[in-house]
């Protein structure tokens, strides 16, 4: 599945987003562990997260303390890691020992699965790569769904911090609305390509995903897909300028 995150504040929210979070963790089968690849592990390679304990990464700024403060204290699985690691040769990817687990994994995690007790494994996304690399290297994951593993995509379809508004229920922009439709009217006809190839959409391409890191781990989750039905357990616009919309592939 594909969650969109937003603000990170929505780890103590009660709202219907997280609402929705919680639900998902309530009605879906239980993993044995989750391979997690959030928008905000976007550097120059491919790398997974490979120890036992990993550390709860405070990757923002300018929030309460209790932010800060916060911990999801998860296991990692090596054993995992160098499965990942396996499926994606001959790629060379490296076995990370310092990320951890940053706030796009567990600001959702902390309502899907609160007690932390199912091992979650990080993935990153390579910074100096196109989509298409995105959704071709999404593709090889697919023998760990068959393994027991939720393979979890973090980060928003629309996600554009300059036009926030300070509500979380500001009217969305035309722009952005416009941008999801498009999305979901692509994903229900599985017109990967197009989702591929969003920049292609112009304008409000641009203003929608002004940098790729919050819209390319939907890449990874559409690959996965194979006969099954892709529905939306999470809908809506956050401060005007950051889609919510979450993907759900398979029951």
């Amino acid at each position: 599945m594909f969650l969109g995150h937003g603000s990170p504040m929505n780890t103590f929210a009660d709202n219907r987003y997280t609402q929705a979070w919680a639900k998902l963790g309530a009605t879906l089968a239980r993993p044995r562990a989750i391979l997690a690849i959030s928008a905000h592990w976007y550097v120059g390679g491919t790398a997974v997260t490979a120890m036992e304990k990993p550390r709860t990464i405070h990757d923002f700024g300018g929030f309460p303390k209790a932010l800060f403060d916060f911990q999801y204290p998860a296991a990692g699985e090596p054993q995992l890691a160098q499965r990942v690691r396996k499926l994606l040769e001959p790629l060379d990817a490296g076995l990370d020992e310092a990320w951890g687990l940053d706030h796009g994994t567990w600001s959702v995690l902390a309502h899907v699965y609160p007690k932390a007790d199912i091992p979650v494994v990080q993935l990153s996304m390579d910074a100096t790569q196109p989509p298409s690399f995105h959704y071709e290297l999404g593709r090889k994951l697919a023998p760990l769904r068959d393994e027991g593993v939720l393979i979890f995509g973090s980060g928003n379809v629309v996600h554009n911090l300059r036009a926030i508004r300070r509500e979380d229920d500001a009217p969305a922009f035309d722009w952005a609305e416009r941008f999801e439709a498009r999305v979901r009217t692509a994903i229900e006809k599985r017109d990967h390509a197009a989702l591929v190839a969003y920049e292609k959409t112009g304008e409000d391409a641009r203003l929608a995903v002004p940098t790729p890191e919050h819209y390319l781990p939907l890449l990874y989750i559409l690959a996965l897909r194979g006969d099954e039905p892709a529905s939306f357990p999470v809908e809506g616009i956050q401060n005007a300028s950051i889609s919510m919309l979450s993907v759900q592939i398979g029951r």
